[in-house]
Formats: C-alpha cells, sequence, structure tokens
C-alpha cells in the first residue's frame, strides 16, 4: 500500500473514533497507564499539530512551546478533526514526502517519520477505542504496513524508552494483536 494512504487510513481512523468518547468518559483510564482518554486524545492532536511545522520544515526551536498544554480546549473532537485535517495536507502537500524533518533524535527523511506517525495513530487509535469501549479493529493494511516497518525498529524504541517490553501473546493472535504487543500493550486490556 502507498505510505500517503496508509497514513490517511491510520489518521483517520483515529479521528473518526474521537467522536465516539461519551462526555463522562473523558477522564476514562487507557492502556497508557499515566493518561486518560483526555490525555491520549491530547498527545495525538498535539503531534498533528507538531506534524504540521516540522513537515513545513521547521525546526524544534523554532516551534518552541506552542504544542505544550491543552491542545483540546472546550470542543474535543472539533479540535481533533482540525488537526487531523491540517496533518494530512501537510503530509500530502507536493514535495512533503521528499523533505528532512527536524526532530529531537536528529534529521530524518519526511517518509520515516510519517511511518512513525502512522504507528502513532494506529497504537493510541486502538488505546482509544479500548479505553471508551468502541471497535477496537484496526485498518488490517495500514497493520501489516506498520508492523513490516516496526520490527526493523522495535529495538530503538525499547533502547530509548519509547516503548514498554512486548506482551506474550499466543501464537495464533493475529497480526493486530502482535503489532499492539510489540508496543507494550495486552491485546486483552480492558478498563
Amino acid at each position: 500500500m502507498d505510505l500517503l494512504e496508509t497514513y490517511r487510513r491510520s489518521v483517520a481512523e483515529f479521528a473518526d473514533r474521537v467522536p465516539l468518547v461519551a462526555p463522562g468518559q473523558w477522564s476514562a483510564p487507557t492502556p497508557c497507564a499515566d493518561w486518560d482518554v483526555r490525555t491520549l486524545v491530547n498527545h495525538v492532536v498535539g503531534e498533528d499539530r507538531w506534524s504540521v511545522a516540522l513537515l513545513a520544515g521547521r525546526t524544534i526551536a523554532e516551534v518552541g512551546d506552542r504544542y505544550d498544554g491543552d491542545q483540546l480546549g472546550a470542543d474535543p473532537v472539533a479540535a481533533a478533526r482540525d488537526a487531523t485535517a491540517q496533518a494530512e495536507l501537510a503530509a500530502t502537500r507536493p514535495g512533503a514526502r521528499d523533505a528532512t524533518v527536524h526532530l529531537s533524535a536528529g534529521d530524518t527523511p519526511a517518509e520515516e517519520y510519517l511511518r512513525q506517525l502512522i504507528a502513532e495513530h494506529l497504537v493510541h487509535g486502538w488505546d482509544l477505542a479500548v479505553a471508551i469501549g468502541a471497535d477496537p479493529k484496526l485498518d488490517a493494511e495500514a497493520v501489516a504496513e506498520c508492523a513490516r516497518w516496526f520490527a526493523g525498529e522495535v529495538d530503538a524504541y525499547r533502547s530509548n524508552g519509547l516503548v514498554r517490553a512486548e506482551v506474550g501473546v499466543p501464537a495464533e493472535a493475529d497480526e493486530q494483536d502482535r503489532l499492539i504487543a510489540a508496543f507494550g500493550r495486552d491485546p486483552d486490556w480492558a478498563p
């Protein structure tokens, strides 16, 4: 599958789950032990806002603390919708895939950064779904693409403390469960 199509699907899946959050669920726990639902959504919205600036060639120093704190305001659904729409525009503008992105880990090809964002949206989309009791099924093709990429990145992610230790799953586990487990989450997690 094309990288941009995989990116679009992962972003859309996350964005489509945000309106499913019931008013009383914003403080519900998530598989991310230190985050409730609102903190999780705020994190992804912040990442989407960052991606617009970074894909435009800005540095972390230039962006500063603009995306620190609450990105959701009084209408988290509208904030998420706006952030994902702007992020998709930034990722799909002509030449964006060929750019260099200035990340805290160093200069990174935009295509690699987009793969990181795919993982971010897929895994946190699953986190959100299970936290609110929505269908956690992810786009199978996007999961397959992400799993192929992450297999080569997992050691770096673990050594840098970006993911928890892999969770054991049965040999017959499907690809989505194996991906979720590789990111340190129990596929059977429930609030």
